[in-house]
Formats: structure tokens, C-alpha cells, sequence
């Protein structure tokens, strides 16, 4: 049993949850949402998957569960900001409005603790299938779904072997020369927008691909997924930037020993000469 102190952040972000898609990995955010707390919450993007719930409704009580417990978050003080994404684009419709405490809008700055300014986006705006290719979207999103089951039942095969968990739909995604392009160039595209505006860095989710990293002199954050990789982003009280990959329940659950990452990606100064 892996013994989890819980800790408290400036800022906490989180993307692409997808409730509402079997895929949404609802227990495992409620564990991580136990032991971790922050003064302001945003949720960029993609926090609930409206395209799914149009197909086929699906919304267990641990996804009602994880609403309640922003919600009590917020009524405890915390802040919530919600950044609508493609697949909750309806909320674009309610930008500036509050629910239960819970602010949306489309885009904001945000400041950190030693005063850079980042871009908070998800990021589908800058994404060329999404904005003009809807129908390709929608295929690709089903492919996604493909492989995710794909990924269940391979992990069930690793268990009995006795091997650890290991994703077939992130490697996949990354063994793909269109996919890794893509990746790329998004993160480009989303870095200059920062740069026009004038921001240090950018916070997006979209491309379920958790990392921090410098982009020509932009710092490009990128919050991940809870349906495969379990990731977060956290802004310490003296502005540093830590990504948190949530994978134990991964294990615990499947049968595969217990594994805790928390890793300060932030990208570190180099030594004066």
C-alpha cells in the first residue's frame, strides 16, 4: 500500500477528464482530488465529453461524484474557473456565467506566484481537423475509443503474464509519424499564440500529451488526459510549475504493482559559468 501525504498548491489545472466516456477514469481523479488541493482550480477543457452523451448516454454515479466534489471545493473557497473544449464546446454558449461557483470562459492569463503570465486555452481552436474537418474529427475520435479497448484488453493478457501496465493507445499514438507531427506542430501553433499576446508560457490540454517543455522561449505546458495517463499540472506557492502523472490506481486496480510518479518537469536553469 503506497502511503500519499496530502499537499495543497497555489493553482491546480486539470483537462480532459471526459465524463461521460467509459473511458474517463473517474476513480482514479476522485483519489487524486482527495490528496490534493489548490487555492484556484481550472478545468481546461474537455471536462465533460458532450459528443459521447450524444451518441450513447453513460454517466455512472462516479462521475456525479467527481461534480459534487468540485463543487464542494468550491464551496470551501477554492476557485473554479472552467475553460470550455471541444468536446463541452456548448458551454462557449455561457462564457461569464457561474454555476454553483464555477466560472466559464473560453481563454484567460494567468499569473503565477513569480509574476509570469501564461495563456490558459484548451486548445482545440488551433487544431485544423476540429475547426474545419468536423466529420474527420469524429472518426478519429472513434479511433481513439478503438484503441482504449484495445488497451483494456491487452493489460488483461499483461496481468496473467505477470507484466506491468503498459498502454497500447499512447504507443500507438506516438509510433505514428502523422500523430507525432501533429503533436508537434500543435504545440507550435498553441506557443506563438502565446507569444502574440505577449504571455511567458501557455497551459493547454486537448492532445492528452502531459508535458513542460520550452518552445522558442515560450514555456508550453500541456495538462494531459484522465483517460489514459492521469495527469495534472500544480503551481507551487513560489510559482513553480510541477506535472503530476496519477498512474498507482492504474496498477492497483489491474493487478500490477502500485506505482506513484511526482516529477518536477519544470525545465531547470543552467549553472552560471
Amino acid at each position: 500500500m503506497v502511503e500519499i501525504e496530502a499537499r495543497k498548491f497555489r493553482t491546480l489545472f486539470l483537462s480532459d477528464v471526459h465524463l461521460g466516456s467509459k473511458g474517463a477514469k473517474a476513480n482514479f481523479l476522485l483519489d487524486f482530488l482527495k490528496y490534493h488541493d489548490a487555492d484556484t482550480i481550472f478545468l481546461v477543457g474537455d471536462i465533460v465529453d458532450g459528443w459521447r452523451l450524444r451518441r450513447n448516454w453513460h454517466w455512472p454515479q462516479e462521475h456525479n461524484d467527481i461534480v459534487q466534489k468540485l463543487l464542494r471545493k468550491s464551496r470551501k473557497g477554492a476557485r473554479i474557473l472552467y475553460i470550455a473544449g471541444n468536446h463541452d464546446e456548448f458551454l462557449r454558449d455561457f462564457q461569464g456565467t457561474h454555476f454553483g461557483g464555477i466560472e466559464v470562459m473560453d481563454r484567460i492569463m494567468h499569473e503565477t506566484a513569480d509574476g509570469r503570465k501564461f495563456l490558459v486555452i484548451h486548445g482545440d481552436q488551433f487544431d485544423v481537423v476540429v475547426r474545419n474537418a468536423r466529420h474527420i474529427a469524429y472518426l478519429g475520435d472513434w479511433a481513439y475509443d478503438a484503441a482504449l479497448a484495445i488497451n483494456t484488453i491487452m493489460n488483461r493478457v499483461r496481468r496473467l503474464l505477470g507484466l506491468r501496465y503498459w498502454s497500447f493507445s499512447a504507443w500507438a499514438k506516438f509510433r505514428v509519424k502523422k500523430a507525432v507531427n501533429f503533436i508537434g506542430s500543435f504545440q507550435t501553433v498553441v506557443s506563438d499564440e502565446a507569444r502574440r499576446i505577449g504571455a511567458d508560457g501557455v497551459i493547454c490540454g486537448h492532445i492528452h500529451h502531459a508535458t513542460i517543455e520550452q518552445i522558442d522561449g515560450i514555456e508550453y505546458i500541456n495538462t494531459g488526459d484522465w483517460v489514459e495517463s492521469c495527469t495534472a499540472i500544480v503551481e507551487h506557492f513560489d510559482g513553480r510549475m510541477e506535472l503530476l502523472s496519477w498512474t498507482h490506481l492504474i496498477g492497483e486496480q489491474a493487478g500490477f504493482a502500485p506505482v506513484v510518479q511526482l516529477a518536477d518537469k519544470r525545465p531547470k536553469a543552467a549553472n552560471a559559468a
